[in-house]
C-alpha cells in the first residue's frame, strides 16, 4: 500500500477549494475588539468576502472597502485609503485598529500602503484625531500568491507583531485557535477551565454566536482585545493549535521574547485532544483533572457505539483547510475507516516536510493520495471516471455539487458551510469534537442508506 503525495498535474484551477488571501486576513480581524479592516481594493474583494463569511456564521459584522475604481487602477489609489480611515473613524467613534489589507489590485498597481501609513499617523491623525488611540497596521495579502489560510497566518503574525511588548510575566499561556468557529472556541474555553488554565485566547469569535435581544440588533465582533495582543509578549507560552493558521505568530513570540511556543496537533479527535491536554500540563504544570478523564471516557464509549459496526472500512474523501484535513483523516483512521483522497487547496511549499504527512506516508495500511495545490475538479473527475470509490465527503458546502452529481453522502465541515442549519455552534475539537464528528459521519451514512433503500448489509453487521 502507498501514500502518494504530489501537486495536481495541471496548471489551471476548476471549482476552487479556498479563496484568496485577503478572506483570511478578513476572518483575523474580525476576532479583534474595537476593529474594522479596511480592504484596499475593488469593492468585491470586501462584498464577496463579507457574504461568505456572513453566510458561514449567519451574523453580520462590520468591515470596510477602499472601493477602487478604474482611475485608482489606472493612477494610483492611495488616496481612497486617506479617505477611507477619515471616514471610518469619523463614523465609528470607538474603532481602536484599522488593518489596511492589500489585495491583487492594489498589490499589482505598486500603491504603497506602509507609507501611507506613516502619512497619516504624522498627519491626519495629529492634526484631526490629537487625543484618539488608533492603530494603523498594513497587512499586504496579494491575491496572486498564496490561499485565504496564508493570508489568515499572515495577518495573525503582523497583529501580534504590532502589538507585542514585553513587560511583567502575566502567568497565562497564548492560545492561538486558527480558523475556528464559535462552538469550537467555547470547547476549547471548556477545557482550559476544568484545567484551571489562565488563558489568552487570541483571534477569538466565540461572540460570532450572538444573541437577538430585545434592545436591538446585536452587530458581532470579535474578543480579542490590544491590551490581550500587547500581552502576548508576556506570556508562559504559545499554544498554536493549526501549523498553517498561526504557526508563524507563535514562532515570532518564541524568536523575539522567548516565549516558549508548541505548535499543533489540532485537537480533532481523541488522540491529539489527548496531546493537547498533555502539552497543556506539560506548559503549564497543572494536572489533568478527574472531569476531563470521564469526559474522554464518555466519548471513548460514544466513538466505540458507531466505530466498528457503522464506520469501520468507510471509503472517504476529505477536502478544505489543511490542518482540518490533516486532522480528520488522522481521526478517520482512528475509527477504522479508510481515507483515500486529501485535498489540499494551495501550493504551500513546506507540505512536504509536514510531519503529520509523513507520518501518513509512512504508516498508512491502505492506498491513500494526497494532492497540493488541489480543487474540486479532482475529486468530482474520480469519482465519475470510477477511479475512486467513496462512502463518504468531508468538506464544506462549496463541494455539495460534487457529493449530489456524484451520489455520495456528505458531511459538512470546515469554513465555508452555508447550506446546513447551526453547525458553526458545534465543535470539531476537543472530546465533546469527536462526539459530533462520529455521530455525524454515522448519521449521514444512516441518512444514504434510507435514501437509496439500502438494507443493511452495507453496514458491518450481520
Amino acid at each position: 500500500m502507498s501514500c502518494e503525495l504530489h501537486e495536481k498535474p495541471r496548471v489551471g484551477t476548476i471549482d476552487p477549494i479556498f479563496t484568496c488571501q485577503p478572506c483570511g486576513a478578513q476572518f483575523a480581524s474580525i476576532g479583534i475588539k474595537d476593529c474594522i479592516g479596511i480592504v484596499h481594493g475593488g469593492q468585491g474583494c470586501v462584498m464577496f468576502v463579507r457574504l461568505l463569511i456572513s453566510q458561514h456564521l449567519k451574523e453580520s459584522f462590520e468591515i470596510a472597502s477602499s472601493s477602487v475604481h478604474e482611475d485608482g487602477a489606472v493612477f494610483g489609489a492611495v488616496k481612497r485609503v486617506e479617505e477611507a480611515v477619515d471616514v471610518l473613524l469619523m463614523r465609528y467613534p470607538a474603532i481602536k485598529v484599522i488593518p489596511i489589507i492589500s489585495t491583487c489590485s492594489t498589490e499589482v498597481i505598486g500603491d504603497d500602503i506602509d507609507g501611507v501609513v506613516t502619512k497619516l499617523n504624522a498627519g491626519l491623525l495629529k492634526e484631526k484625531y490629537p487625543n484618539r488611540e488608533v492603530h494603523l497596521i498594513p497587512i499586504h495579502t496579494p491575491s496572486f500568491v498564496g490561499s485565504m489560510i496564508t493570508g489568515y497566518d499572515l495577518a495573525v503574525k503582523d497583529f501580534v507583531e504590532y502589538f507585542a511588548k514585553k513587560s511583567e510575566p502575566n502567568n497565562k499561556i497564548n492560545l492561538i485557535t486558527g480558523w475556528v468557529n464559535p462552538g469550537d472556541v467555547t470547547a476549547l474555553k471548556h477545557l482550559l477551565a476544568e484545567m484551571q488554565i489562565d488563558a489568552t485566547v487570541l483571534f477569538e469569535i466565540e461572540n460570532f454566536d450572538s444573541p437577538l435581544m430585545p434592545y436591538g440588533n446585536f452587530v458581532s465582533h470579535g474578543d480579542t482585545t490590544i491590551a490581550d495582543l500587547v500581552d502576548t509578549a508576556n506570556a508562559t507560552g504559545t499554544i498554536a493549535l493549526n501549523r498553517y493558521e498561526g504557526g508563524k505568530a507563535a514562532q515570532y513570540l518564541e524568536n523575539e521574547f522567548d516565549v516558549p511556543c508548541i505548535i499543533g496537533p489540532t485537537p480533532i479527535g481523541i488522540r491529539n485532544t489527548d496531546t493537547f491536554l498533555a502539552n497543556l500540563k506539560k506548559m503549564t504544570g497543572k494536572p489533568i483533572p478527574e472531569s476531563l478523564v470521564h469526559e474522554r471516557g464518555i466519548a471513548l464509549d460514544a466513538i466505540a457505539d458507531v466505530a466498528h459496526m457503522f464506520l469501520a472500512d468507510k471509503k472517504v474523501a476529505i477536502y478544505g483547510n489543511p490542518d482540518l484535513v490533516i486532522g480528520l483523516a488522522q481521526f478517520c483512521l482512528d475509527l477504522g475507516m479508510k481515507p483515500k483522497l486529501l485535498l489540499l487547496g494551495d501550493d504551500n511549499a513546506s507540505y512536504p516536510n509536514d510531519p503529520r504527512l509523513k507520518e501518513l506516508q509512512d504508516n498508512v495500511a491502505d492506498d491513500m493520495e494526497i494532492i497540493t495545490n488541489a480543487d474540486l475538479w479532482e475529486l468530482d473527475k474520480r469519482l465519475k471516471e470510477g477511479t475512486l470509490e467513496l462512502d463518504l465527503i468531508l468538506g464544506h458546502s462549496k463541494g455539495r455539487f460534487v457529493s449530489i452529481d456524484n451520489n455520495v453522502p456528505m458531511v459538512r465541515v470546515g469554513f465555508p458551510t452555508y447550506d446546513r442549519a447551526g453547525l458553526y455552534r458545534h465543535p470539531v475539537v476537543g472530546y465533546a469534537g469527536a462526539i459530533w464528528l462520529a455521530e455525524q459521519m454515522a448519521n449521514t451514512l444512516f441518512a444514504d442508506m434510507e435514501y437509496k433503500h439500502v438494507r443493511e448489509w452495507s453496514l458491518n453487521v450481520w
